[in-house]
């Protein structure tokens, strides 16, 4: 590694980790002042009020990972250019392309860095964190989570009238269809286990619907088990999945329950949209940081150099917005997810690098 790269990586991550100590700071400021009025209840106490703002960090670095890094980037490359160090780099024979090379590589490594925190990090500390948050305050965990879901399963419905803890079901009910989708049986259970791979019926009472192709009338054969196995398609992972907003699952878990909701003609657009943002989200950095860098580039020598740069931040986080809100109109109008995820990327991208190329060849 050159002398020139070290030195640019040293400044980036530098600024980029000052960034990142104030945003968390600000973040954790108002978060307690958000926790102060619950201060006092049960057993919440101050401490507990920080351990938990402490369990949410990691998420905090994973969601606004994008803006920390595009800010330590540029405030970096300011630093140079306003101390004259750009002028001796490009006087040395650097071209700005070689510049925007090692700044892009640069954030890139911190990108997979905060992804790791975001998957393997974050999902274990936000649960932990909301947990003893729940049990200081004297809340029950369990009665909280009672929310209902319905899967289609192959050729099986299944609803869950109540979702205790990701394993334990109440209200069970089985609606199972035949091949021509027409009406086969339906299972009722006040409870079910989930064992990973089926799901245990206890007490079930099944009504066989039977109809031959001469009969007018359906035959209802009744039955009754202590115990009923039906074997299922979705795993542990899915279950819990489907008590959280598709943001604060795993891009792992994501994918998989996307996959599912496809496969079994379910609606999967909220998870779909989820999915292709955090794809595009590195292309979607890099895009911000290489159009920010047009406007320091512009002129190392100007005196109007900060404003450059702060108009730059701004342009580029009005991208971001731009990214975010085409994810909801794609919902709203059913447009292809990915492509509205990528596309204005991948425009940004490449008219930027277009006009970075020009300036580099003066």
């Amino acid at each position: 590694m050159k002398i020139l790269d070290r030195y640019i990586i040293k400044t980036m991550a530098f600024y980029t980790l000052a960034v990142m100590l104030i945003w968390l700071g600000v973040y954790s400021f108002f978060s307690f002042l958000n926790e102060v009025n619950d201060i006092g209840q049960a057993n919440y106490t101050v401490i507990e009020a920080i351990t938990y703002i402490s369990l949410k960090l990691p998420d905090i670095v994973s969601g606004h990972s994008s803006v920390v890094i595009l800010l330590g980037s540029l405030l970096a490359l300011g630093h140079l250019a306003a101390t004259s160090q750009l002028i001796i780099v490009r006087g040395s024979g650097v071209s700005i392309m070689n510049i925007v090379k090692i700044v892009i590589k640069t954030a890139l490594v911190f990108v997979i860095i905060v992804t790791l925190i975001g998957e393997l990090l974050a999902p274990t500390t936000n649960q932990i964190a909301q947990n003893s948050r729940a049990k200081a305050l004297g809340h029950n965990v369990q009665a909280k989570s009672q929310q209902g879901f319905w899967v289609k399963d192959k050729h099986s419905i299944i609803h869950v009238g109540k979702n205790f803890d990701g394993r334990s079901f109440g209200d069970v009910m089985l609606i199972n269809l035949k091949d021509n989708k027409t009406l086969a049986s339906v299972g009722q259970a006040d409870s079910a286990v989930f064992e990973g791979e089926s799901l245990m019926l206890e007490k079930a009472n099944f009504y066989q619907i039977n109809r031959s192709d001469d009969q007018k009338f359906y035959d209802i054969n009744t039955s009754q088990l202590s115990q009923y196995k039906l074997p299922v398609a979705f795993d542990q992972g899915f279950v819990n999945s489907l008590r959280k907003e598709p943001r604060d699952l795993s891009t792992w878990n994501l994918y998989k329950q996307m996959s599912f909701l496809t496969k079994n003609g379910l609606a999967a657009d909220t998870f779909e949209v989820e999915f292709y943002k955090r794809i595009v989200k590195p292309f979607t950095l890099v895009a911000m940081i290489v159009f920010s860098m047009l406007f320091i580039f512009g002129s190392l020598r100007d005196a109007s150099l900060g404003k450059k740069i702060f108009l730059g931040i701004i342009l580029s986080l009005f991208f971001e917005l731009f990214s975010r809100i085409g994810g909801a109109l794609s919902l709203r109008f059913d447009y292809n997810h990915f492509l509205v995820a990528s596309v204005p990327t991948l425009i940004v991208l490449v008219f930027a690098f277009i006009l970075l190329k020009r300036k580099s060849a003066q």
